[in-house]
C-alpha cells in the first residue's frame, strides 16, 4: 500500500482533523515514476563572512550586494568580505531599501539616508539643500536627509524620479531635482478608509499604499503639487498588518492581513481583487499570536528553480507557500522552515537576495552572512530537525498488522561519514504517538540503503505515521510503502 507523504493529518481536542505540514522538507510536484511528488530537504545556510550585527535588510544594486547589519550599511563582495560604509541608526526593525539610477536609499531608524557616488560636473549633490554627511570614501558619500518637513519615515520607495515615503498618514514625494527637499504642497493621502498607511509597494509603475484594512493604487499624472492620483477601481478591501507584512510577487501584492472585522490570513491582491491562499491550518497557526506580534512579521519572495516561494517569518517559524506548485496542482502547497533541533524556532535565514549568481542571506541571531546551500541542510553549522507525517491509513474499519514500512527515496547524499538516524512513530487517534523506532539512514555514498522498519504494531481502525530526522540525515522521500496483514476485525 502506498501512502502520500506531502502532507499529514492529525486530530485536535475540538473533534477536528488538521493538516500537518512538513517541517524543513520542501514538497516538489514532479512525476518521478515512483510518485507524483516528493519531499526534499530545505537548503542549508553556509557561513561565508561576518558583519557588524544581525541583518536588517539587503538589496542588489548595480550587481553589488548591500546589506544593513546592526546600525551599519555594508557592502559585501562575492567571497563574503564585509565593508562598513556608515551608520544609519538601529531601532531593531527591518529597513527599507530602494534605488534610483544613481542613488541607493535606505529607510532605517525611521530616518532617510542616501548612498551615492558624487561625480560629474557639477557633482550630484551640488544643488541639494538639506542633508548631513555621515561618511565619505573616495567619491562615495552616505548622507542623511535633514529637511524639517521630512517627519517620521515608515516606508519608502523610488518611482518616476521621485523618492516617495509615508509617515503612516500621508504619502510624500521629494523634489525631482533635489531628493533631500520636501515641499508641504506635495503631500498626498490614502483616504478611502481612515486606517493607517503601513507600507508602500511599486507594481507596474504604480504605487500601492498598503493600509491596515485597504490597499489603494496611485499613478503619476504630473502636476506641480502631489503628482499621483488614485485609481478608483483598483482598490482592494483588505490590508496588511505591518510595514513588512507584504511583498510584490510578479504582478500581485502578497500580504498578511485582513479586512475589517476579519481574522488575519494570507492573500494575493491585484486589480481590485484579492484571493486568500492561507488554509484553515495556516489561519489557526496565525491565531496563536496577537495582531501586534504578527505586525512585526516579514514577508519575502524567492523565485528559484521553478519554485515561486513566499516566505512569511512569524515569531516562532517561517511559513512557506509555493505559488508555482499550488497553481499546478490546484491545491495550496505549504511547508514550514525552522532552525530548531527540537520543537520550533525562528528560521535563521533572512533578507535573501540574488547576487553574484547565488542566494545570499543574513542571520536572525548573529552577524553571519551566508549563502543558501543545496549540498547540505545545516543552518550556519547547526543541526536542525526535519519532520513529516502521512495521511491517515484506513483499512475499511478492519484491523491490520503493520509488518513492514519502507521509505522510498534518496539516502546517502549528505557530505559526512556519519551514519545518521531517522525515526518513526504512529498514532491511532491522531493525538497520542507511540515511542519512536530508530534506524540508520545511511552515510554518504550508501545510496542503495533501504529505509525499512519491521514489525510496527497494529491498528484497529485508523493510523497515521510520523517520521523525524535531522540535517545529518540528508535525504529526499518520494513515497511510503506499507505491508499490512489483515486481521479481519
Amino acid at each position: 500500500m502506498q501512502i502520500p507523504v506531502l502532507n499529514g493529518v492529525y486530530t485536535a481536542e475540538d473533534a477536528d482533523y488538521k493538516t500537518a505540514y512538513p517541517v524543513n522538507m520542501m514538497p516538489v510536484i514532479q512525476e518521478t515514476g515512483i510518485s507524483q511528488g516528493y519531499l526534499r530537504p530545505v537548503r542549508g545556510m553556509t557561513e561565508i563572512g561576518r558583519g557588524p550585527g544581525p541583518s536588517r535588510g539587503a538589496i542588489n544594486w548595480n550587481n553589488v550586494h548591500y546589506r544593513v547589519m546592526g546600525s551599519q550599511l555594508c557592502r559585501i563582495d562575492e567571497s563574503g568580505n564585509v565593508v562598513s560604509l556608515g551608520d544609519v541608526g538601529n531601532d531593531g526593525l527591518r529597513v527599507s531599501m530602494d534605488y534610483s539610477f544613481d542613488i541607493l536609499a535606505i529607510k532605517s531608524d525611521r530616518r532617510l539616508f542616501y548612498y551615492y557616488e558624487n561625480v560629474g560636473t557639477p557633482p550630484l549633490d551640488d544643488s541639494w539643500a538639506n542633508f548631513d554627511v555621515i561618511s565619505t570614501s573616495g567619491d562615495w558619500k552616505l548622507i542623511e536627509v535633514t529637511d524639517s518637513d521630512l517627519g517620521t519615515v515608515v516606508d519608502m520607495l523610488w518611482i518616476d524620479g521621485y523618492f516617495m515615503y509615508t509617515d503612516g498618514e500621508y504619502l510624500v514625494v521629494t523634489e525631482l531635482n533635489d531628493p533631500t527637499t520636501i515641499t508641504t504642497t506635495k503631500y498626498g493621502s490614502s483616504e478611502i478608509d481612515p486606517d493607517p498607511v503601513n507600507g508602500l509597494a511599486k507594481l507596474r509603475n504604480e504605487v500601492y499604499a498598503i493600509n491596515r484594512y485597504t490597499i489603494e493604487v496611485f499613478y503619476n499624472t504630473g502636476g506641480s503639487n502631489f503628482p499621483f492620483q488614485r485609481v478608483s477601481g483598483a482598490q482592494i478591501e483588505k490590508g496588511s498588518l505591518g510595514t513588512y507584512c507584504s511583498v510584490v510577487n510578479k504582478n500581485r501584492i502578497a500580504f498578511l492581513g485582513s479586512g475589517r472585522n476579519e481574522s488575519p490570513g494570507v492573500h494575493l491582491g491585484a486589480g481590485g481583487q484579492s484571493q486568500k491562499i492561507s488554509t484553515r491550518e495556516i489561519d489557526e497557526i496565525l491565531a496563536e499570536f496577537t495582531e501586534y506580534q504578527l505586525s512585526e512579521s516579514v514577508m519575502e519572495t524567492m523565485n528559484d528553480k521553478s519554485h515561486d516561494l513566499l516566505w512569511i517569518r512569524i515569531p516562532d517559524r517561517t511559513l512557506v507557500y509555493d505559488l508555482t506548485s499550488s497553481e499546478a496542482t490546484g491545491q495550496h502547497i505549504w511547508y514550514i522552515m525552522s532552525s530548531a533541533a527540537v520543537g520550533l524556532a525562528p528560521y535563521k535565514g533572512r533578507d535573501v537576495v540574488w547576487v553574484y549568481d547565488k542566494w545570499y542571506c543574513g542571520d536572525t541571531r548573529s552577524s553571519k552572512v551566508g549563502i543558501l546551500d543545496d549540498t547540505q541542510a545545516l543552518h550556519f553549522g547547526d543541526v536542525v530537525r526535519w519532520e513529516f507525517s502521512t495521511a491517515i491509513v484506513y483499512n475499511e474499519s478492519r484491523g491490520a498488522l503493520f509488518s513492514r514500512l519502507e521509505l522510498i527515496g534518496l539516502p546517502g547524499r549528505y557530505s559526512s561519514t556519519e551514519d545518521a538516524m531517522i525515526s518513526t512513530s504512529y498514532s491511532t487517534d491522531g493525538r497520542n504517538w507511540s515511542q519512536p523506532r530508530i534506524i540508520q539512514a545511511g552515510a554518504i555514498g550508501n545510496r542503495a540503503r533501504r529505509l525499512v522498519w519491521w514489525r510496527q504494531g497494529n491498528m484497529k481502525h485508523t493510523r497515521a505515521q510520523r517520521f523525524v530526522g535531522d540535517s545529518k540525515s540528508y535525504l529526499a522521500v518520494a513515497r511510503l510503502e506499507i505491508q499490512l496483514e489483515q486481521l479481519g476485525i
